[in-house]
Order: structure tokens, then C-alpha cells, then sequence
């Protein structure tokens, strides 16, 4: 049994090594015709290693030529198929310029817009990966309005910005705990005017409040009279935009306090 084994398992690698000897010669060789074929194949069985060497010695070779469309558009899916989305989002796009007729055209400008997506990282990262698919989603959809991808673009920008507005509603936040109360009522305003469809607006709108009344607190005296007006008006926006709010109680004691200095200063 155990010689039965070893012998099935010496088949095997004896069969990969003469593939793979076969695959290193013709990589090698000057047989163009012969190398997209197989790359062609390597791709359909999603070895996007291999296809991609095979890609790369002949996509020159094709330049002009009517394979030369197909090679290009298989070529930016074997990196995308690796999930190197950067540079799979680069070759989609070249696809879309050097054949900007195709039927595959469409397409190839929606997935490296895609790609940029699959790219942008966690919120708590940096977010210019996200910025760069942000724009790049609108960029499609302004070049094909009537594309049935639209749909899922405009999703994909929304997941984008609701990334975006958690990053910068945590860093407010972050302003408000460690006392920087002036950085954190400007952030948190920054929020609602960069993103006034947030989820978290009433929350948000209510930091602005509390940030503002400590801000006023800790200023000096002559700065603290318009300051508490800040918390005033922050109050009343709150209250205006949300007049059941959760936070109605909380908010209404520090309007009142700032109400009693502001009047009587």
C-alpha cells in the first residue's frame, strides 16, 4: 500500500516537473502564437501567475494587432485576480484609453474604479486610497450615466463617504476627550457641512453643544460672553433639526447655564 503511495505521489511530480519544464521552455522560446495560447489557458484555469508572464512576452509582440484587445483585457484581470488592485485599477483604465471603443470598455472603467475601491483601506488608516476611489466611482458615472453599474457605484460611493465620516466623527471625538474642546467643536461642524446627510447628525450636533460650552468655560473672560452665544446658537440648531432629541435634557442644561452667563455678562 504504502509503495503504491510513494509511487502515485512520484507520478504526480514527475508529471508537474515536465509541465513545468515544458512551461520554461516555451517562456523562453520565440513561439508568440504558442505563449498567448497558454497564457490564455493558465488564465481560464486562474493561474494568474503564470498567465501573466505569458502576457508579458507577448502583449508587445501583439501591439496593433487584433489579439492585442483581448491580451490587454486579460492581462489587467490577472492582476486583479491576484488582488493587486492598485496596479489592476491602472491596467483597466489604460484598457478604457487605448480601446476606448470596445465592448469591453465600459466594463474595464467601472473595475479599475472598483479596483480603487477593493483598495481603500480601514477607517482608522490613512483615507487617500478612499478619496482616490471616491473620485474615480463619480468619474464613471459621469462617463456612462446610463450604465447599468450606476446603481451599485453610487453604493459603493456611499460605503466610501459613510468610511470617511466615521473617521472623521471618531478624530472629533478624540479632540473632545483629550479637552482640545475649540479643535473639536470645528471638527465636528466640519462634519456636518462636509457630510450633512450623516447618520450620526444628531449626535454630532449635539457634541457641537457640549464642546462648545467647555471651550467657552475655559476661555478667558472677555472671549467667554460670544462663546457661550456659540452654545446658544448650537442649541437651538439641535433642537430646531431634532426637537425630540435623546439628548434634549443634557443639551437644554448646558443652553441654560450658557443662557444665565451670556445674559447677565
Amino acid at each position: 500500500m504504502i509503495k503504491k503511495l510513494l509511487y502515485f505521489v512520484f507520478v504526480i511530480a514527475l508529471f508537474q516537473f515536465s509541465s513545468c519544464s515544458k512551461y520554461q521552455r516555451l517562456l523562453k522560446s520565440s513561439d508568440y502564437a504558442k505563449q498567448l495560447e497558454l497564457a490564455i489557458k493558465c488564465y481560464e484555469k486562474h493561474d494568474y501567475y503564470r498567465a501573466l508572464q505569458l502576457f508579458d512576452n507577448v502583449i508587445a509582440v501583439y501591439r496593433g494587432k487584433e489579439e492585442a484587445e483581448k491580451i490587454h483585457y486579460y492581462y489587467a484581470y490577472c492582476y486583479y485576480g491576484q488582488s493587486d488592485y492598485i496596479v489592476a485599477s491602472y491596467h483597466f483604465k489604460n484598457f478604457a484609453k487605448i480601446f476606448p471603443n470596445s465592448k469591453y470598455a465600459e466594463e474595464c472603467f467601472y473595475m479599475s474604479a472598483y479596483s480603487k475601491y477593493l483598495d481603500s483601506p480601514a477607517y482608522t488608516l490613512d483615507q487617500t486610497s478612499t478619496h482616490e476611489a471616491l473620485k474615480e466611482l463619480q468619474l464613471f458615472i459621469n462617463a456612462y450615466p446610463k450604465s447599468d453599474k450606476v446603481t451599485e457605484a453610487n453604493k459603493l460611493i456611499d460605503n466610501l463617504r459613510a468610511k470617511l465620516i466615521l473617521k472623521a466623527f471618531e478624530i472629533a471625538k478624540l479632540y473632545y476627550k483629550t479637552e482640545s474642546y475649540n479643535a473639536a467643536q470645528i471638527a465636528f461642524t466640519n462634519i456636518l457641512k462636509d457630510f450633512p446627510e450623516t447618520s450620526y447628525r444628531e449626535e454630532i450636533m449635539y457634541y457641537v453643544v457640549r464642546s462648545n460650552f467647555y471651550y467657552a468655560k475655559n476661555s478667558i473672560e472677555e472671549k467667554q460672553q460670544e462663546r457661550y452665544k456659540s452654545v446658544i446658537d448650537a442649541y437651538n440648531a439641535l433642537i430646531n433639526a431634532f426637537p425630540e432629541t435623546k439628548y434634549k435634557n443634557d443639551a437644554t442644561d448646558f443652553y441654560n447655564k450658557a443662557t444665565a452667563i451670556y445674559v447677565n455678562n
